[in-house]
């Protein structure tokens, strides 16, 4: 499979993903598009995936580029049919590009933090295997507050209802984050926007307190990273 992925910060890429499309013998190309790269044509692509980003998808005024994103999202999606996998900000991306809104959340979440299977989510391929409530990284101030036309929710939490969706059969994607690795934290970290959010939630001190939360974690959170991206390749090859 060749994979065309969208990311929106240098430091915010596939992670553990990695590892896993290597073992695989999956390749991928990656746009910087905060960075100035030019979408490329969706043909020879097997699947489109985006990333993450501390930019808001409502910021096309300071991020012009947003617009043609959604646009291209829309077209890969819903017109040629690609499926697709969203993270965080590519997660809100994929709902304003089917018609869905995304807003500011009412509550931020930051830290590591359960979300649970909705009845939809447990019944179906994509959590596959997964627990119906299972920990993930979160570091998100935006979240959905309409889904598109066609699309399920598939996981929820207390301060944000639409954790996972699916759209149709072939797009599916989380507000959480499950590409995390050793390094996340402090990497991420060093984003000027993702250090004021992780302060505002955790204190001075919530990088090292996180990255030690994360760490004692991370076989957890690797295996439903795992889990997801088997689960994916199976909805990518019934389309």
């Amino acid at each position: 499979m060749r994979i065309l992925v969208l990311q929106h910060e240098r430091v915010e890429d596939p992670g553990v993903f990695r590892k896993f499309l290597a073992e695989d013998g999956h390749e991928y190309d990656t746009v910087h598009l905060n960075e100035g790269d030019a979408l490329p044509a969706i043909d020879g692509y097997d699947a489109l995936w985006a990333l993450g980003g501390p930019m808001d998808v409502w910021q096309e005024d300071v991020h012009p580029w947003l617009a043609a994103e959604k646009a291209f999202i829309r077209e890969a999606v819903a017109e040629r049919g690609v499926p697709f996998f969203g993270l965080c900000l590519g997660h809100q991306l994929l709902a304003e590009a089917l018609g869905g809104a995304v807003g500011p959340a009412e509550t931020p979440e930051v830290g590591l933090m359960d979300v649970s299977l909705t009845e939809e989510g447990a019944a179906g391929i994509m959590f596959d295997g997964v627990p119906e409530r299972f920990p993930c990284l979160q570091w998100h101030s935006a979240e959905i507050t309409r889904l598109p036309e066609g699309a399920q929710c598939l996981a929820t939490s207390p301060a944000c209802a639409v954790q996972a969706m699916k759209w149709e059969t072939r797009a599916y994607s989380v507000q959480f984050h499950v590409e995390v690795e050793k390094n996340t934290v402090e990497n991420w970290a060093g984003v000027p926007e993702y250090a004021a959010a992780l302060e505002r939630a955790l204190g001075a001190d919530g990088a090292a307190q996180l990255a030690a939360e994360v760490s004692a974690r991370l076989p957890d959170l690797n295996a439903v990273a795992e889990r997801l991206y088997m689960n994916w390749l199976q909805t990518a090859a019934r389309v």
